[in-house]
């Protein structure tokens, strides 16, 4: 049986050799995250095509995503690598502090002193240290301690409620968007954008980079949360990124605020990852908790399109076993995912062909009960349309462009094939097509299939026919001349 929900992996020094990666994309992984707050763009090069060489090998296409640094708001380092803060006691963080103690540390956000005022609460290392502001002088921070623990280099700051004016896209951003076109990557996700403004721009400096990638909004902060509609709108997809989010909105707020993201996003033809701790306990462990089964399990019950896993794979000690644990999780909830085709389409509104042409297909799919379907496609666009709706029957997305295909590889119940157009005749593409479902085992002779194709062949965004037919009833077109 295929997996529906997609697993996305974050590269790491647990999963930069050639060996393992391979042995994870036949795992099954369909996309690498590659974590570009760490090394530099030689480095980056070098990975992806490691990706790429562990994709053909395994005879698996696999996507890219570069997932940019943002404007990740941290403390600076201390003399010792850490402290200990204790409750109660005083503590300073000073944009002007270059080498951090038990009384003071640095920022590498030197603008944070006139984002804060008396009584905001600040969180560090993702919300495990609560400090309060008790004064703003010039570029000092006076806060109190409410929750001590262990303060190491480097740890994040959040504001609790949000509303920290740090830009979303920061110069390192901005070369980092030029190293992930000259790489060719699928998508590239945007750290804590606030407005659809700052996704704007971000798809402004990738094409002018060159790049065609898919542009994922990451949700983690509170501004975004209120922004939400305006940020699908000018993204590609969204990550529910439920750390940073929990330190901002509170962490009970989230299971209620993914499902709203990701209703909203499949409402809107749009993607969705669900990230952050899936499997957290799989770092030290072979086996997940019985919790973070049910976590999984939930996202695809809510219909997300991948999930994602972190430093599970980048850091972790079983970075295949975890990729095993999460795609049989997957399938096992799918057989319960609920199929209402009927209500869904019936409640949408649709003007275009191409659009009419993908509800007709899977609504015919669903009721005649056919063994899959398949689409020809350019873009992707049909195939998408197709995957916002569950209708139980397989998507099988045939393109010639490999662009396309790597970025379907991130559609929920869509799995993309390569085909190598050399001619533009309809009623052979189609024959074509049943040869390479037949290929790959998954369909047999007398199965019924549904067959979508645009005309003239190969315009962007012309589907136009749907046609359904049993599997090797009609001969090859050229066998009767």
């Amino acid at each position: 049986m295929s997996r529906h929900t997609k697993i996305v992996a974050t590269l790491g020094p647990s999963s930069t050799d050639a060996h393992v990666l391979e042995r994870m994309v036949h795992a099954g992984i369909d996309v690498v995250r590659m974590n570009f707050s760490h090394g530099k763009a030689e480095d980056h090069v070098a990975r992806a095509n490691t990706i790429r060489d562990a994709s053909a090998r395994a005879g698996r296409p696999v996507g890219i995503l570069a997932d940019l640094q943002g404007p990740k708001i941290r403390v600076g380092k201390f003399e010792a690598g850490k402290v200990m803060l204790t409750r109660d006691e005083a503590f300073i963080l000073d944009a002007k502090c270059e080498m951090g103690n038990g009384l003071r540390v640095g920022l590498d956000y030197k603008d944070l002193p006139k984002d804060v005022k008396h009584g905001d609460i600040l969180l560090l290392d993702d919300g495990r240290l609560k400090l309060v502001v008790e004064r703003v002088v010039g570029h000092e921070i006076h806060t109190r301690v409410r929750v001590g623990g262990e303060l190491s280099n480097n740890k994040g700051i959040n504001r609790q409620g949000g509303g920290l004016t740090a830009p979303a896209l920061t110069a390192k951003d901005m070369d980092d968007i030029k190293t992930a076109a000259r790489i060719g990557v699928d998508f590239v996700a945007v750290s804590f954008p606030k407005t659809a403004a700052d996704m704007y721009m971000a798809r402004q400096l990738l094409r002018a980079a060159g790049s065609e990638a898919l542009l994922i909004a990451k949700i983690e902060r509170t501004e975004a949360v209120t922004n939400l509609e305006e940020i699908l709108d000018a993204s590609d997809g969204i990550m529910v990124a439920r750390g940073d989010l929990a330190v901002e909105v509170g962490d009970a707020a989230v299971p209620a605020l993914q499902k709203k993201m990701i209703r909203a996003a499949r409402d809107r033809n749009k993607l969705t990852i669900t990230a952050t701790q899936m499997m957290e306990s799989m770092i030290l462990s072979p086996v997940p908790t019985r919790a973070e089964v049910s976590d999984v399990a939930n996202a695809v019950l809510d219909g997300t399109d991948a999930v994602m896993l972190s430093a599970e794979t980048a850091s972790g000690q079983y970075p295949i076993e975890v990729v095993e644990a999460m795609s049989r999780v997957c399938l096992e909830a799918e057989k319960s995912a609920e199929v209402s085709l009927d209500r869904e389409v019936l409640n949408r509104v649709f003007t275009r062909i191409d659009q009419s042409i993908a509800m007709a297909a899977i609504w015919t799919a669903y009721h005649l009960k056919v063994k899959a379907i398949a689409l020809l496609t350019q873009t992707g666009s049909t195939a998408l349309w197709m995957s916002r709706l569950n209708c139980g029957v397989p998507i099988y997305a045939i393109t010639p462009e490999i662009n396309a295909r790597n970025q379907m590889t991130l559609y929920r119940e869509v799995y993309p094939l390569l085909i190598s157009q050399t001619h533009y005749d309809r009623d052979l593409l189609l024959w074509e097509a049943e040869q390479i479902l037949l290929d790959q085992g998954v369909v047999d002779y007398g199965d019924l299939i549904v067959l979508t194709i645009g005309e003239p062949i190969g315009s962007p965004g012309g589907t136009n026919t749907l046609k359904i037919v049993r599997v090797g009833e009609h001969p090859h077109p050229g066998a009767e001349e």
